[in-house]
């Protein structure tokens, strides 16, 4: 299990950070109970290995204009690897889609789609996603709110099983 590499407090690290990573490096050694330069080690560490991909402000998409989120589930007429990796080439060169992720079963990715307005989505759809090559079909879903939106993962969830395990 990947989880078990990682010891105890650099798991906790992980999840302090993943709740607030705007915390001060001394706040966070205190939070788990280490000093200031362990810690930074720690997250040094954690950061060259991977563990921590990166930093960044959750912002409000409402509050700057971005009235719209659709997801969009696609259908591909060739899931040959080339068709596959360019499909996912083109998704990060659209702004407008925010994830993309491949699927096994009916539906080969999902798009999670952040836009202005209707109209501006629309305009993705019909000008950019429908007319990519190898898009052999598009469902649309409109998201009406969003009751859960937690980052990360659940390191409750780890420990626990970590816990069992042990």
């Amino acid at each position: 299990m990947a989880g078990t590499r990682l010891d105890p407090i650099d798991r906790k690290i992980l999840a302090e950070l993943q709740a607030d990573g705007r915390m001060t490096n001394v706040e966070l050694a205190r939070r788990v109970g280490i000093s200031a330069p362990p810690c930074l080690r720690r997250v040094r560490t954690l950061e060259e290995s991977g563990y921590i991909k990166g930093y960044h402000a959750e912002v409000d998409a409402r509050e700057l204009g971005f009235e719209v989120q659709v997801f969009a589930m696609v259908g591909l007429a060739s899931q040959a690897e080339a068709d596959l990796t360019a499909f996912e080439n083109r998704c990060r060169a659209w702004p407008l889609v925010r994830e993309c992720h491949m699927l096994n079963g009916e539906v080969d990715f999902i798009l999670k789609c952040a836009a202005p307005d209707l109209s501006g989505f629309q305009k993705f759809l019909t000008g950019e996603l429908l007319t990519t090559p190898n898009v052999a079909s598009v469902k649309t879903s409109l998201v009406i709110r969003c009751a859960k939106d937690d980052p990360g993962v659940p390191f409750d969830v780890l420990e626990a099983r970590l816990s069992a395990a042990g």
